[in-house]
């Protein structure tokens, strides 16, 4: 993180600049078996094309407000760093009806379909796979992404002062998401550069939120984010920690 640093985005480029090749995001899901590995560089890809579909082909800007309806998992991470890039405010697991896009996972289809905006559908499958039928109603996140540029710049400024993240009923800017996920780091023993937590919450909570992905990128660390860490038994969990490096764990 540089002392300018007021806006998740910011931070992303920082790390960027920093150490491109470091893992950023390690992912896991024990109920697929799946483990997928993101690089900064990866990372800050998909969450630049993700900006792209959204800021161009969704038409979403400043302000709007765009209902994450997803579990904790990377591809969420990266449309939460999407968000902050375009300066939408991503809403957690908030309200189709009163959002202008929403993005869901295959198990929230129904209650996305509220949503008299644009709508997104993620399948969530393993390797960012498509959905075999795209859902009515949607587009398919895995078809419409490739396509998308590799470099993002906003079409407006993002003020770091408005609104950027509703969690659990508590809306938060841009600037305040970067400084409440710095001041969770020591508690989350995330000491800096190298730190690497295992987070096995879910990202419906702030809490959920600031372990899985913002204090890890605060500091220059990295995060092991794990779906379903109640199907791993304590044995495959130590056993993960080891082989990952993990530093501090939380779950």
């Amino acid at each position: 993180m540089n002392a300018t640093d007021r806006t998740p985005a910011d931070l992303l480029r920082s790390a960027l600049a920093a150490d491109p090749g470091r893992p950023l995001v390690t992912f896991y899901d024990d109920a697929t078996g799946e483990r997928v590995e993101l690089s900064v560089a990866t990372f800050a890809n998909w969450v630049a094309k993700t900006a792209n579909l959204l800021q161009g082909d969704l038409s979403a800007g400043p302000g709007d407000r765009v209902a994450l309806l997803l579990p904790a998992h990377w591809q969420t991470a990266v449309w939460l760093l999407a968000c902050a890039s375009v300066g939408a405010v991503a809403d957690v697991a908030g309200d189709p009806a009163a959002a202008d896009v929403v993005v869901s996972g295959p198990d929230s289809l129904e209650a996305a379909r509220a949503c008299r905006g644009e709508r997104v559908a993620l399948a969530l499958r393993p390797l960012g796979g498509r959905f075999p039928q795209p859902p009515a109603g949607f587009a398919d996140y895995a078809v419409e992404v490739p396509g998308q540029g590799d470099r993002f710049a906003p079409f407006a400024p993002v003020d770091p002062e408005e609104p950027a993240l509703i969690v659990a009923g508590a809306e938060l800017s841009a600037a305040e998401v970067v400084e409440r996920a710095l001041a969770d780091a020591p508690a989350l023993d995330l000491t800096g550069p190298g730190s690497r937590l295992l987070s096995g919450l879910p990202y419906d909570t702030w809490e959920g939120l600031s372990a899985g992905l913002y204090a890890p990128l605060a500091v220059g660390g990295s995060v092991v984010l794990c779906r379903n860490l109640d199907r791993a038994d304590g044995e495959a969990v130590a056993k993960r920690i080891e082989n990952e490096r993990v530093t501090a764990a939380r779950h």
